[in-house]
């Protein structure tokens, strides 16, 4: 099949076409460095043309609230309007796990009105909602940082290996439709601060995390498991002790 990957260089996207590749797909991974922009509509057209599936896992290059829901509502726009003229059999998106859980997330409205769009496209699609990556735990600790120490939510997260996800989206991307939701997260539920500290120990890394209900994630409050998936949620098999040990 010829598969179009938007966002196929990304963290995502590059292991998704590989694996396709290996496969013996006709993967071809797009974006702006390839000539095609999905905010301008420079490319679209050409590179769906007898494309089978669409693949989309890209990304705002902003995280404001307004430069984000602009990106994801333009870009899935034009990504629509074009799979459907091309007659692209299957729109394979990549969304978050607690979506439409946590509305004071300016990020996770703007995923929210993604799928909307996607559902409403009248294409044929699965959306996969993943839960956080392992590779972001030193971003969020980052983000959370002040005077040395790191606070954060202690709110529940279970989170997944990139390269797991990856295989979800290429499988996905290979077969019969879902026609609808997909969640997919990592085998261990752990709090948000004791899982980023569990991370930066095994980094080395001496900053103090301290676990705080008053700490916003990314603008907004945590304090449930609107980041866990629900049952029947399809658990991956890397182990956060796994891909530490890989030497990530």
């Amino acid at each position: 099949m010829r598969i179009v990957v938007i966002g196929g260089t990304g963290l995502i996207g590059g292991k998704v076409v590989k694996r396709l590749t290996g496969h013996g797909h006709d993967a071809v991974p797009a974006s702006p460095n390839s000539g095609v922009n999905t905010l301008t509509g420079e490319g679209v057209e050409e590179v769906l043309k007898g494309a089978d599936v669409l693949v989309d896992v890209s990304n705002s290059p902003s995280f404001a609230d307004d430069d984000v829901m602009d990106f994801f509502t333009t870009a899935t726009t034009t990504l629509a309007k074009a799979a459907t003229e091309a007659g692209v059999g299957h729109y394979v998106a990549l969304s978050i796990v607690g979506t439409d859980e946590l509305p004071e997330s300016g990020y996770l409205r703007a995923k929210v009105a993604q799928e909307k769009l996607i559902r409403e496209s009248g294409l044929t699609f699965s959306i996969i909602r993943a839960t956080q990556f392992f590779e972001f735990a030193g971003a969020i600790a980052n983000s959370a940082e002040a005077d040395g120490t790191v606070r954060l939510p202690h709110g529940g997260v279970q989170p997944v290996a990139a390269s797991d996800v990856a295989a979800v989206v290429a499988r996905t991307a290979a077969t019969e439709p879902v026609g609808g939701v997909l969640e997919i997260g990592g085998p261990q539920e752990f709090t948000m601060d004791g899982w980023v500290r569990t991370v930066l120990t095994h980094r080395g890394d001496e900053r103090e995390v301290v676990g705080d209900p008053r700490a916003k994630y990314f603008g907004t409050s945590l304090t449930g498991r609107q980041l866990v998936p629900g049952e029947g949620a399809q658990l991956q098999p890397t182990s956060l002790a796994e891909w530490l040990a890989a030497g990530n």
